[in-house]
């Protein structure tokens, strides 16, 4: 299956310091990829260098066909490549309504704003019933389903979501999941970085374990749910250590 979106040996860090070393993986349209690892293994400084947020980013990105190499993150976004960070990104003062329209603001159809919103809010009904409510108000997973669905405006055809259930209440991480499946199987790809391991591998296709920055282990989500190796890291249970990284 090609890939939606495919980096390429991209490196990335802060200050001179490499962060993210040589980190190649591929996103199918319609799947979604777990990336996951313990904290500081670089997890979401590698959606931050995909999406162009750091300078000196070495690598290779494409969405598709197009090289999105060197692009700022408006122009990623217009491209069709999203990204929900993992800081809150609502506009507290503005209702939901409005927060729907800032995330409109590259188009200029009314009539193409209006049939995205009415696509957007069919995913999240929730909203729908609390347009006029300020998004200051909302529940942290409330707010997360609201950033996603301002990114959603846009009709990208990959996104990134990082650390998207993080400080949520149970139910609304399943709520969070389930929005991403719904996603992929609208033919969007689905790059998560994610720490609660056993959510994220039963909702995703295809898993990544990063260490140290690099990828040490790429396999079917299903695979790396019984792998002793992530039970033993992640999972809280026996199991062998990493042995040496799959890609080199």
């Amino acid at each position: 299956m090609s890939a939606m979106l495919s980096v390429r040996d991209v490196s990335a860090g802060y200050g001179g310091r490499m962060i993210v070393e040589g980190v190649s993986l591929d996103v199918p349209a319609g799947q979604i990829v777990a990336v996951i690892g313990h904290n500081g293994a670089g997890k979401s400084t590698l959606l931050k260098a995909v999406f162009n947020l750091l300078p000196g980013r070495r690598g290779r990105v494409r969405l598709g066909d197009t090289v999105l190499d060197g692009l700022a993150p408006q122009r990623l976004l217009a491209a069709g490549l999203a990204y929900v960070p993992q800081e809150r990104s609502t506009f507290p003062k503005l209702t939901i309504a409005e927060n729907l329209r800032m995330g409109a603001y590259l188009l200029d159809d009314a009539a193409l704003i209006a049939e995205r919103t009415e696509r957007v809010l069919a995913l999240f009904p929730a909203l729908r019933a609390r347009l006029g409510q300020l998004a200051g108000t909302l529940s942290g997973g409330e707010q997360r389903m609201l950033e996603i669905a301002r990114t959603l405006l846009v009709a990208p055809r990959a996104v990134m979501l990082d650390e998207p259930s993080i400080g949520l209440a149970p139910k609304m991480v399943d709520t969070v999941f389930d929005t991403a499946r719904r996603l992929a199987g609208q033919g969007v790809a689905v790059l998560v970085v994610e720490q609660n391991v056993r959510k994220v591998l039963a909702a995703a296709d295809t898993g990544i374990v990063m260490e140290m920055g690099r990828i040490v282990l790429a396999d079917s989500a299903a695979s790396l749910r019984s792998d002793d190796r992530v039970a033993r890291l992640y999972l809280g249970a026996a199991g062998r250590a990493f042995s040496a990284p799959a890609h080199p």
